[in-house]
């Protein structure tokens, strides 16, 4: 008889167990490791972030939607890559949250990985940030591709600290869903098209990533800061309107508030909520060893 072949995708129990099993092993895992993917994770969101931005510039003579769905499954190719390759991306690593409600790390484990994470993360966008500003990418387009940088961290900086909350909440739900999915998939093209739709969603609406903005608002202020009178000629800025880019201003009322906004969305509105369904009543019925 031949050997039964195995299903082609997890059941949702099984995503839910293959979640919790790789939340224990990033928080349980050497810290040198995850802060090397984390590095690479924030490397890749920028990267995806600069895809998105190339995607936008000459967008306004497209229909709102269209432009916005295209730049959205641009971005998408950020989570992809870090899917793919194992990088620890900090909003997917609230998922850790489901490892501690299992018992299987500490809290103390569980904050040690997400400081790890984050700074990683922090510290790859910025690597980013330097190689476009370096690099002259900004200046593309005769200058358009940085106006897109300025104009769409602006609205970024717009929101109410309850909005961006708020905004960074609906956002880590869609990114640990998409992750989440993910789980599901045995093959690489599987594992692309659980991701790109719900990434695609959250960019479309105009959700807030902690670890997108680390290089949208970073390169922003810089460009803001540095740019000479040709650009803003070129571009056609009023340079006033951009005085709240400033770093201050980022950490506090955009970057604080999106990271709890994430925490909620991924590791409790996701985790926690996929846990306590496929995984609390076999914590509660399995005998302890």
């Amino acid at each position: 008889m031949s050997e039964p072949q195995p299903s082609p995708m997890l059941t949702p129990a099984e995503m839910a167990r293959a979640a919790e099993d790789a939340a224990h092993a990033k928080a349980t895992g050497v810290p040198l490791k995850s802060f090397m993917l984390g590095l690479t994770a924030g490397g890749y969101i920028a990267l995806g972030f600069v895809f998105y931005l190339t995607t936008q510039v000459g967008a306004e003579n497209m229909p709102y939607g269209i432009g916005r769905l295209v730049g959205g499954i641009a971005f998408s190719t950020g989570l992809a890559l870090v899917v793919l390759t194992g990088a620890e991306l900090f909003t997917s690593s609230t998922l850790t949250l489901t490892a501690r409600a299992a018992g299987r790390i500490s809290w103390s484990q569980l904050l040690t990985n997400w400081g790890i994470v984050y700074g990683a993360n922090f510290l790859g966008a910025l690597t980013m940030v330097a190689l476009i500003y370096v690099g002259g990418t900004w200046h593309n387009a005769n200058d358009a591709w940085g106006a897109v940088v300025l104009s769409t961290a602006l609205g970024k900086m717009h929101h109410t600290f309850l909005q961006a909350f708020v905004l960074g909440i609906l956002c880590n739900l869609l990114v640990c869903l998409a992750v989440w999915a993910a789980y599901a998939g045995r093959t690489v093209t599987d594992k692309i098209v659980a991701v790109t739709l719900p990434i695609a969603l959250f960019i479309a609406a105009g959700f807030e990533h902690c670890v997108a903005n680390m290089f949208l608002l970073p390169l922003a202020v810089l460009i803001k800061d540095t740019a000479g009178s040709d650009f803003w000629t070129a571009t056609g800025l009023d340079e006033q309107e951009f005085a709240s880019l400033t770093i201050p201003h980022f950490l506090g009322h955009n970057l604080l508030p999106v990271t709890l906004g994430n925490i909620v969305g991924g590791g409790v509105m996701i985790g926690i909520f996929y846990w306590t369904v496929f995984r609390r009543h076999h914590r509660l019925t399995t005998p302890a060893s």
